[in-house]
């Protein structure tokens, strides 16, 4: 047989605390008379006179997991109350307790606050035991009693009900009757929160001081055939003449009070009745109350399997919990009475935590926490959440989800409002003393700084010494944060009027004045390596472009059960940045102050001993009033993620200050805030590798002009060690910007396009390719020529039209040759009106200029023999007219070959079939200008 499940957490502060805090509570019922018998041993109360007999440290109790899996059970507690303290404690009450805790502490620590300090050396080489005040301790308790009884939790309500009546009452039976039926119950028991149904057991009290027990014995047969023997038993004080107690070794010294004790106040218990009281305490736990206990876990996991677990029964629960999720919020949530189902789960929960079953614990708190969130019962749901992280950190695994249960309890509380924020301090509490069992220090001087904004002063400033603690023990120590946090306390302890905690002694240390506001933090989002003028070009163009390039990370679910984890993590990847091994990824510049001669560094953070990641170290030294731009590189040495927190920096190597970066306020280099993913804008996924293409145009213009054809050479160059592979190229004006084959690297325009041969008709189609690389931004295009055109038709001939073209020079320095005029495809022909005659009247068109041609236009006799092959063939080159007669032993151009070939195609696929193209000379040089 197993010992208790429990794990090596039972041991830390957490674990005994857990272990003295969510135990069984008993309700324990008296008549005055058993009240007047207990009150002769220094007016102690009869719960006074059974609490030190509630806790056990070596039972042995076997217990039987729902799952038959038997263990032992080596340590147990009884909570004791009674009916009238069953209740969450009054909020003034609470606030009076936690400052005598306070006062006392201070008086106590009076003396030693006197006394010189201690060196910091010897704090730092003294265990946590002796330098952390033990005071901490019992001032967390306190506020955990303050929320005790709560009606969304059953580890408080009550398992068992101890009935206790003396035997000098009249009619005893009758008693134990009426004490159940009173108006005294809980408010909890009566509204509906609590089962009434709970184990029961009789107690009758003898005094023997007022004659022998004979009549108690013959009350006890009674009871017996009344109650059951199992459940009822007979308890014999007062047995002693009177004695003065020793109270360095009575039980009950804690409950009496100092004036009683000044008084040597008489006992009439005698040895043999401490064991009587021990005996039924021992009794009671080990063969009523875990066994009834037991026996309804049983009970209840039965009833819970038969009804929710499985796949049909969620499936139903899912169904009749459909639509809830459109209900509005209530802060106080739905109202859940003992008898409904959740409650029952709740009960075995608890019921199962307190009996070290935490594996059938956390399995019903997960079943129950998707109702709870189905219902919004947020603090229901909040309770739940903050049980799971118990759970799994008494069964010593998953510490991430134990954080993250706790973290999601603690957020919870406060988004319910101001009834929630006691219960997010108690969840904060249980949260950094886990943080403190896995040495987490660091970690839980922020758990225990959050729960500062939730609270008064006075539980504020013992939050905030607390927390000075955890920095105080984090290792390395952050001595500084240490001192800080103390200010901060000692500044809450002020408020308060609690001046006698104010033990703070701030060194004579001039801090310089630091311009937090000055902090800026700039990173590249760029695609490229370009300049920064492409930074301004729009979003919506680059957009575009990646529309049939990149690949879509949405994720298309086969049914509403499929998990939603792949796609949250393709989100996750798709909203962060992207940063590569070995290379620069955040520069943070800025800073300015208004000391002499302080010095800034950067500080390198390292997870097991190994840096993951390169921080560049920036020294310098400034007078008062300068002040500097500095820039910190961030390089990662391992693949991961990377997460930018904040910048910290050391003045005169002594004054350590940091700045948190907050997402939302960043900007991207063009100033505008990424509104969509603002909170991933410094998270980075840092990859092994990838390709660096970087690419360049040689001889680039300046500056163009419309309908200029150019030759441009672009050059790709793999800066990495990664191969680039399945390279594409998209353009965002395919009418103005071609890719061209190897072959074009050898022609010599514009000789190139001189025509060599008559074409003929063919079904050939030349595709273009797709090439790859970067984003250019071209030079600056320039109008060059206005061409309009009329088309009337023959009054002379049918089949024949007239065509009048007007061109205009809108350039303000240059000039342009006419050369030649050419129609497109085999429909159409056109010729000058009179041949051996120059078309145009000059053929220097200057700056500014405008002039007029006109020409014949008739269908073509080729036209019937390529019609079919018309649309499916590039349009060729039908008739040439020379605008200039005397340059008539000049080549004319071909615009049947490439380039001029494919520009054209991309032309007739935007705006249609084009029909007519001038090709001209300007004063440098052959160019030609595609005009429709």
């Amino acid at each position: 047989m197993a010992d208790n499940p429990q794990t090596t957490t039972g041991g830390t502060a957490l674990g005994r605390m857990l272990m003295d805090e969510i135990t069984p509570v008993v309700m324990v019922l008296s008549t005055p008379a058993a009240e007047f018998s207990c009150q002769k041993n220094a007016g102690l109360s009869l719960l006074q006179l059974l609490r030190p007999f509630s806790l056990f440290h070596d039972i042995d109790v076997p217990v039987r997991t729902a799952s038959e899996q038997p263990y032992r059970l080596h340590m147990f507690r009884l909570r004791l109350f009674y009916p009238s303290e069953v209740h969450q404690p009054d909020l003034q009450v609470t606030e009076e307790r936690l400052k005598q805790v306070v006062s006392d502490a201070g008086e106590a620590a009076l003396p030693e606050l006197l006394s010189d300090p201690p060196q910091l050396s010897e704090v730092l080489a003294a265990p946590e035991s002796e330098t952390r005040p033990s005071w901490f301790d019992t001032f967390n308790r306190e506020l955990i009693h303050a929320l005790s009884f709560s009606d969304h939790e059953a580890f408080d309500h009550p398992v068992a009900c101890l009935l206790i009546v003396s035997s000098n009452d009249e009619q005893p039976i009758n008693k134990f009757i009426d004490l159940f039926n009173t108006d005294q119950l809980p408010s909890l028991l009566n509204e509906g929160a609590m089962d009434p149904k709970i184990l029961k057991h009789y107690l009758l009290l003898h005094d023997n001081q007022d004659g022998s027990p004979d009549k108690a014995t013959n009350l006890l047969a009674e009871m017996r055939s009344t109650f059951g023997s199992n459940d009822c038993r007979l308890l014999c004080i007062n047995s002693a003449q009177g004695t003065v107690g020793e109270w360095n070794d009575n039980p009950w010294a804690p409950f009496v009070s100092v004036s009683q004790q000044s008084q040597d106040a008489e006992f009439f218990l005698n040895v043999d009745d401490v064991s009587e009281i021990m005996n039924l305490m021992q009794d009671l736990s080990t063969k009523h109350i875990i066994p009834h206990m037991e026996q309804k876990v049983r009970i209840l996991n039965q009833q819970v399997s038969a009804t929710r677990k499985g796949f049909k029964n969620q499936i139903k629960n899912l169904w009749w919990r459909k639509g809830k999720e459109d209900t509005p919020d209530v802060p106080s949530g739905p109202t859940y009475t003992f008898s409904s189902i959740e409650s029952q789960i709740r009960v075995l929960g608890d019921y199962a935590f307190m009996l070290r079953d935490f594996e059938l614990a956390l399995s019903n708190y997960r079943l129950l926490s998707t109702d709870y969130k189905l219902d919004k019962a947020w603090k229901h749901y909040a309770g739940v959440q903050e049980m799971m992280g118990l759970s799994f950190f008494m069964l010593d695994q998953s510490y991430k989800d134990a954080e993250n249960c706790m973290e999601s309890a603690f957020n919870t509380y406060l988004k319910i409002g101001s009834s929630g924020h006691r219960n997010a301090t108690r969840c904060g509490l249980w949260w950094a003393e886990m943080l403190k069992a896995r040495n987490q220090y660091k970690e839980a001087g922020g758990v225990y700084f959050r729960i500062t904004s939730e609270e008064p002063s006075l539980p504020a400033a013992v939050m905030l010494e607390q927390a000075s603690y955890c920095y105080l023990y984090s290792v390395p120590p952050m001595l500084r944060k240490y001192g800080f946090q103390l200010v901060l306390a000692g500044n809450r302890y002020y408020a308060c009027d609690q001046n006698m905690n104010q033990t703070f002694a701030i060194p004579k240390l001039q801090l310089p004045v630091i311009d937090i506001s000055s902090v800026k933090v700039t990173f590249e989002d760029q695609r490229t390596y370009a300049s920064s003028v492409a930074g301004n070009v729009g979003e919506s163009l680059w957009k575009s472009l990646e529309e049939d390039m990149v690949p879509s990370t949405v994720t298309v679910r086969s049914n509403w059960l499929e998990s939603q984890t792949k796609s949250t993590t393709l989100k996750k990847i798709k909203t962060s940045s992207v940063c590569v091994v070995g290379e620069e990824s955040l520069s943070i510049s800025g800073y300015q102050k208004d000391e002499e001669l302080k010095k800034l560094a950067s500080d390198r953070v390292q997870s097991d001993g190994v840096s993951s990641f390169t921080l560049a170290n920036a020294e310098f030294v400034l007078r008062g009033g300068e002040s500097i731009v500095v820039q910190l590189q961030v390089i990662p040495k391992v693949e991961g993620m990377l997460k930018i927190l904040g910048v910290r920096w050391t003045l005169s190597g002594s004054i350590i200050g940091y700045h948190s970066f907050n997402p939302n306020q960043m900007k991207n280099r063009n100033g505008r805030r990424n509104v969509k993913h603002s909170s991933n804008i410094l998270n980075f996924i840092v990859i092994k590798g990838l390709p660096k293409l970087e690419g360049y145009i040689r001889k680039m213009p300046n500056k163009t002009y419309s309908g200029d054809l150019r030759r441009l050479i672009l050059e790709l160059r793999n800066q990495s060690e990664y191969s680039v592979k399945n390279i594409k190229m998209k353009i965002s004006h395919p009418r103005y910007l071609m890719p061209g084959t190897l072959e074009d690297m050898n022609i010599d325009l514009p000789n190139h396009l001189e025509r060599k041969s008559i074409p003929q008709c063919t079904d050939d189609v030349q595709r273009v390719g797709e090439k790859s690389n970067n984003s250019f931004l071209f030079p600056n295009v320039l109008p060059s020529l206005d061409v309009s055109v009329q088309i009337t038709p023959c009054p002379s001939r049918l089949q024949e039209f007239l065509v009048r073209m007007d061109i205009a020079n809108r350039t303000t320095s240059e000039s342009f040759w006419l050369h030649q005029l050419s129609s497109v495809g085999y429909r159409w022909e056109i010729s000058s009106l009179l041949p051996s005659v120059s078309v145009c009247p000059s053929q220097v068109l200057l700056a500014g200029q405008a002039v007029s041609c006109f020409f014949k236009l008739k269908e073509s006799e080729k036209w019937p023999s390529c019609e079919n092959n018309f649309i499916m063939s590039r349009p060729f080159q039908g008739t040439d007219v020379r605008l200039s007669y005397e340059e008539k032993d000049e080549p004319l151009l071909d615009i049947s070959s490439s380039p001029l070939a494919d520009f054209h195609d991309q032309e007739r696929l935007l705006q249609g079939n084009s029909q007519v193209s001038i090709y001209l000379f300007n004063a440098s040089g052959r160019f030609t200008s595609l005009l429709d």
